[in-house]
């Protein structure tokens, strides 16, 4: 009953809601890695985008005025990694906080001899397990080929719905969860091995940090510098584009 009446108000609401085109050829425009999209790709990035703005909260923290165009970018680019998995894989949260710049985070850490010390961390996005996703515009502004703050953290909200923080995501049902995790384990060795060599890795070091960093570093390289990622790791690549069942690399060279 809950399905048929979730399924019947996306309807309506994609009946009833127009976006505004100017604003988003506008918003759209300003994002370099959606050329590319078929008509059809863009049509339900449009549909996915109406539908997250409905059921997604946004607040502006520190003063921070939520514009429509800021609102429609964060949706496009938190709705490009599920383009064809649907507005489900971010289910069970609702909401989405977004300051002007960095923002601090007080943290806890115990040392080898059990002394407990804190300090403030200053963040450029962060997931909360059942929590909103909290983001810095101008981050968000910086985006580039291989950085962006928005589809990092939504990549760590995939994370959270389909495995162990400390471990890689499981894959669907339908991919092969042993290949999967095989080259995840390869691709994240090689990587933290020519990071304490210090070489220039061209992915951001970041992803050394854990595997829950390198899912999501690679998520937004995948999106954003995608011809890299296959070069670099092409096997990676293809169990990226079987889990988001996306090729961006086609669409760049289309």
């Amino acid at each position: 009953m809950l399905g048929f009446f979730k399924t019947w108000r996306r309807k309506r609401v994609l009946r009833n809601e127009r976006l505004d085109q100017s604003l988003w050829q506008r918003v759209t425009g300003s994002l370099p890695f959606l050329r590319g999209l078929t008509a059809a790709e863009e049509q339900r990035l449009k549909e996915c985008a109406a539908l997250f703005l409905d059921e997604k909260e946004m607040h502006g923290a520190r003063g921070f005025v939520l514009t429509d165009a800021v609102r429609l970018s964060i949706a496009v680019q938190a709705c490009l990694p599920i383009l064809n998995l649907g507005l489900d894989a971010y289910q069970g949260w609702v909401g989405i906080v977004i300051y002007p710049g960095e923002f601090k985070v007080r943290r806890e850490e115990t040392d080898a001899s059990g002394v407990v010390h804190e300090y403030d961390d200053e963040l450029s996005g962060e997931a909360w397990p059942g929590g909103p996703v909290i983001l810095s515009w101008q981050d968000v502004k910086l985006g580039a080929a291989g950085y962006n703050v928005v589809i990092h953290e939504f990549a760590h909200k995939l994370h959270m719905s389909g495995g162990d923080m400390d471990e890689f995501p499981l894959p669907h049902a339908d991919m092969d969860r042993e290949r999967w995790l095989a080259v995840w384990d390869s691709a994240y060795d090689d990587f933290c091995d020519n990071v304490d060599r210090g070489m220039n890795t061209v992915i951001d070091p970041y992803a050394s940090e854990q595997p829950a960093e390198f899912f999501a570093v690679l998520t937004e390289a995948f999106f954003t510098a995608p011809r890299t990622v296959r070069s670099l790791y092409p096997e990676l690549y293809g169990q990226l584009a079987l889990f988001y069942r996306q090729d961006p690399a086609a669409r760049v060279q289309a």
